[in-house]
């Protein structure tokens, strides 16, 4: 990749440079979409920039001189990460290191996205952003370790927002995973005791570029509005996908339990953020999960 995607502004010389990690992934591709009028990206993948080599982030960010850097970039494999512990906490850890480190030294301002698998899914209400985090897997644990570093770099200049259930119309993910399950098979069993929040890429996208915008630090919270098992998530999916003739017929959708389907790595049953101090930082609210599913959805037509 390495391209700059500009506005339609022709005085490029007063655009912001945001340098973007993990461009080629789902939130990288909204954040190309929906980039605010003022600023460029510059929209790099793995193979532009290794954020896991100090020298080659510090080499690049002298050569393009970015405003801003959103790190979007990040092993998200989260059973294969219990084994590929090494490239998980290179890419988590440090890789978030290095990127924050460039940034104090250069007096550019960062954003982090993480995870809700920074918790441990023990609790039954919505995280608050100053709750604990214990993750329980190796990815969790990893972007946790990554957070770390941010605020021991960047202190009171760190922006961390954490998010949970991704898709988008862009890469993979548990959506179109469900869309074409469906069409190929007559029954489902799909996990119904883990429940969080689904998060359209737009929908946080935007609210990063706000974040950017309003120059906002902390640690805070995105996710659509609403809560959801992995079952409501699917069931949604199969209704909208009907009628919007992305799928022919409905199917049996059978609710297991987490004890039913043993992964690797253990997620948390209960994982939804209270987004208050955000909506309050950026002055506006999050749609409802459903309403934004329909939205994205209907660019699969």
């Amino acid at each position: 990749m390495g391209i700059d995607n500009s506005n339609s502004n022709n005085n490029t010389k007063s655009l912001k440079k945001v340098l973007i990690t993990g461009a080629d992934g789902q939130l990288g591709y909204e954040l190309q979409r929906t980039v605010l009028a003022g600023y460029e990206c510059i929209a790099t993948d793995k193979d532009d920039l290794d954020i896991t080599h100090a020298d080659a982030v510090n080499a690049f960010v002298k050569k393009h001189q970015p405003d801003v850097i959103i790190n979007s970039a990040a092993y998200t494999a989260v059973d294969k990460a219990e084994e590929e512990v090494d490239l998980a906490i290179a890419i988590n850890t440090t890789g978030a290191g290095n990127l924050a480190q460039v940034s104090k030294d250069n007096h550019i301002q960062f954003m982090q996205i993480s995870t809700d698998f920074v918790f441990d899914g023990k609790g039954h209400t919505p995280y608050p952003v100053d709750a604990p985090a214990e993750p329980e897997g190796m990815y969790g644990k990893t972007k946790q370790e990554g957070d770390k570093q941010v605020l021991q770099i960047l202190g009171d200049d760190a922006f961390i927002i954490r998010t949970s259930w991704l898709y988008s119309a862009h890469g993979n993910n548990f959506v179109k995973t469900m869309l074409r399950f469906m069409a190929e098979r007559e029954e489902l069993g799909i996990i119904a005791d883990q429940i969080g929040t689904p998060t359209w890429a737009n929908s946080l996208a935007q609210a990063v570029w706000q974040a950017i915008d309003k120059k906002v630090t902390g640690i805070h919270h995105w996710s659509d509005a609403g809560v959801a098992s992995w079952y409501d998530f699917a069931y949604a999916i199969m209704e909208e996908g009907v009628a919007l003739g992305l799928l022919d017929k409905t199917i049996t959708l059978n609710a297991i339990t987490t004890a039913d389907y043993p992964t690797p790595a253990s997620r948390p049953c209960y994982s939804v953020m209270d987004k208050t101090t955000t909506w309050q930082a950026l002055a506006f609210k999050s749609e409802h999960w459903r309403v934004a599913l329909r939205k994205m959805m209907s660019e699969l037509v």
